[in-house]
């Protein structure tokens, strides 16, 4: 069985972590106990591109092939990895993407990190993408592998919109269900068995629940 990945959400924050995100939540635990070896590496905390995060995380990962979890604006990276090295990359599940293209949800994004030390066009370049933080649906279009899309619940920072226009944008990708809530929220406890049994699903290509958009 291929090594899951793990890569958490966050960016340019000082307390977001694989532990924050995937390990006190349970998350890490009950996959474990579904019988997967699981790897969740620290994404860069003040990377200047989503290269340079791919770049980072590339060199923290165990042999492939490797199925690639992501949260949140941690997808970005997890595209990227995906692009840059499609070898090892052998399933991609893309978990309550980060919305780009508002800029009621950028501009305060970008202040905080250039008050963080980003220059302004590292900010704009990060935060700027058609569908997906830093890529244009020309380059998600190029994805050559099995990718799910699993949606937030009610999230103004992960609608309902990005991944419909995700699954537009993907060749092939399906939408996996039930929503949930992204961790760390405290309301995702109530939903961490329903998502390790998607991932598990969606990792064994076995039982895996989806829907039609």
């Amino acid at each position: 069985m291929a090594t899951l990945v793990l890569v958490h959400g966050g960016l340019w924050e000082d307390n977001m972590d694989a532990e924050r995100f995937w390990g006190r939540p349970g998350i890490l635990d009950g996959l474990r106990r579904a019988g997967f070896t699981v790897s969740a590496p620290d994404r860069a905390v003040r990377a200047m591109s989503w290269d340079a995060e791919a770049e980072h995380l590339a060199a923290l990962l165990p042999p492939g092939p490797l199925i690639v979890v992501a949260g949140s604006n941690g997808c970005s990276t997890a595209v990227a990895l995906a692009l840059s090295r499609p070898v090892l990359v052998e399933r991609l599940l893309l978990a309550w993407p980060a919305t780009a293209g508002d800029p009621v949800i950028d501009r305060p994004a970008a202040r905080t990190m250039v008050a963080m030390g980003a220059d302004p066009g590292t900010a704009e370049a990060m935060l700027a993408g058609d569908t997906l933080r830093g890529f244009t649906d020309a380059q998600l279009g190029a994805l050559d592998l099995p990718v799910g899309v699993l949606p937030s619940i009610a999230s103004p920072y992960h609608r309902r919109s990005t991944v419909d226009a995700l699954l537009k944008a993907v060749p092939d990708a399906v939408e996996l269900v039930p929503a949930t809530p992204e961790p760390p929220r405290p309301e995702f406890e109530a939903y961490r068995d329903e998502f390790v049994a998607v991932v598990t699903g969606f990792a064994t290509e076995h039982d895996v629940i989806t829907s039609t958009w």
